[in-house]
């Protein structure tokens, strides 16, 4: 005889309709017990004296749901998952199935099926790693090999400490958190993703990579900023010294490079709050989080393995994102002031370290050596250890700022393009007009306040400096 075998529920109805027929017991009480009618009980004491404990088995029993996925397309899923779309998180991965892979699957099966085979997700919760690890202390006993084991042990990782919430800010601009994160994008090479991401809405507004978290790699993302929105009206990013102004002990602005992230945003009268708690800046610290669960993947379906074609990647890739997670923006209420023309940005987002002139009349910088030249082309000499300082525009062009005088900077090539003797010589080009900076751009302040501090017939009214006077266009030079 089969061995009938019932789950909690059938067990609890097969033992009061046993008890009501074998002590002809009230048919209203066990109605009560069980949650059913009269007439319900009826149908079961005739299918206890036709099949005895069988029929309380459920008719479902046994047989796969009708809209249940075939074992072969959860293996596929898994297979998926393990060579294709590793590290991405549930949501993001059923997206991928759908678009890429023309597999429709909710995302709670997804859940059932990774928890079934143990594996994690990178968003999991507290509650989820502990029934998780409380399941492996479990399959420990049956697992195939410690193999299996160590690999399912490696996935669970501690859960991040929870800080308290803060609202947003209420205007589109308000407050930019910056920060950079150390990851392996794509390719097998660790890469720096600068970031910038709006408090308001929680849109990226700036993104770059670099192969370490340089000046060079904020200022891009300021360039982004500058170029697609405007001026914002505050920065909040860590201590790090890119971000603050040059400290009193520095002796020289060649030594302390990185300070002058926060004077170009002086001169544009962005605010800088700095904090050395990470979950102070929790929406970029958070939007890294959720970037590394798909950001890697992107750039890996994409083919991307070099720093350029990642950066290329970035326009696209940060569109699509902030349409899909971004608050709305609504323009009527965006503090980002005008935005600057391109001249204004590359001269603004400029580099400044100080050189002296060398034996040759040149300057060194970069490894390459540069003359300084006169708008018209002709180059000028200054004396052997002569102090200037070298501007480095955002566009790559490069000038040098001596005593109240700018000039563009020639690089010497290393070898003559034409020889005097074997090659004919070029017909004459016509000198092109070099730009020169104005005097009223914010870098010849230093120079020039050197320079007129010892002529008393510039002498200024008490509580008014030459900046005051450069920017209303009050003074003749």
């Amino acid at each position: 005889m089969r061995k009938v075998e019932l789950n909690m529920t059938e067990e609890f109805k097969y033992n009061v309709i046993k008890k009501l027929v074998e002590t002809n017991g009230n048919k209203n009480t066990a109605a009560l017990k069980l949650g059913c009618t009269r007439r319900t009980i009826n149908r079961m004491i005739k299918g206890y004296e036709r099949e005895g404990k069988a029929f309380f088995i459920h008719g479902n029993k046994g047989r796969t749901p009708a809209n249940a996925i075939p074992v072969d397309v959860e293996n596929k899923i898994l297979t998926l998952y393990d060579n294709k779309y590793y590290d991405s998180n549930f949501t993001h991965f059923a997206e991928k199935l759908e678009a890429v892979e023309g597999i429709t699957v909710s995302k709670t099966h997804l859940r059932e099926l990774f928890l079934r085979e143990l594996i994690l997700s990178p968003m999991a919760t507290r509650k989820t790693r502990k029934w998780l690890r409380e399941q492996l202390e479990v399959a420990k006993t049956t697992a195939p090999s410690k193999a299996e084991q160590d690999r399912i042990q490696e996935a669970i990782v501690s859960l991040e400490e929870k800080h308290p919430r803060r609202p947003r800010c209420a205007y589109f601009g308000e407050m930019i958190q910056m920060d950079a994160s150390v990851y392996v994008w794509f390719g097998d090479e660790k890469a720096y993703l600068h970031l910038a991401v709006d408090d308001c809405t929680g849109a990226i507004v700036g993104a770059f990579f670099a192969s370490q978290e340089t000046l060079v790699g904020y200022y891009n993302v300021f360039y982004q900023i500058l170029t697609n929105y405007g001026i914002p009206y505050s920065f909040f990013t860590d201590k790090r010294t890119v971000f603050e102004y040059q400290r009193k002990e520095t002796a020289s602005l060649e030594k302390d490079t990185f300070t002058q992230f926060s004077y170009a945003c002086k001169q544009l009268g962005v605010e800088i709050n700095t904090s050395s708690v990470p979950q102070a800046k929790g929406r970029v610290e958070r939007m890294f989080r959720t970037l590394k669960s798909r950001l890697p993947i992107e750039l890996r379906l994409a083919g991307v393995t070099t720093l350029e074609q990642a950066n290329e990647f970035l326009h696209l890739y940060v569109k699509e994102f902030n349409a899909q997670f971004a608050l709305p923006i609504n323009h009527n209420k965006s503090v980002f002031d005008t935005q600057l023309d391109q001249e204004k940005i590359n001269l603004t987002l400029a580099v400044i370290t100080e050189r002296k002139i060398d034996g040759g009349h040149s300057i060194r910088f970069d490894n390459k050596y540069f003359f300084p030249v006169k708008e018209n082309g002709s180059p000028v000499h200054y004396r052997k250890g002569t102090s200037c300082l070298v501007i480095h525009a955002f566009d790559g062009n490069l000038f040098a700022t001596i005593n109240e005088d700018v000039f563009a900077l020639d690089e010497i090539p290393v070898h003559e393009a034409r020889s005097k003797n074997f090659d004919l010589p070029e017909p004459p080009r016509e000198p092109r007009e070099r730009y020169i900076p104005p005097m009223t751009h914010p870098w010849r302040a230093t120079e020039f306040n050197k320079h007129v501090s010892c002529q008393p017939h510039r002498a200024l009214p008490d509580g008014m400096t030459y900046e005051d006077l450069w920017y209303t266009n009050a003074i003749v030079f």
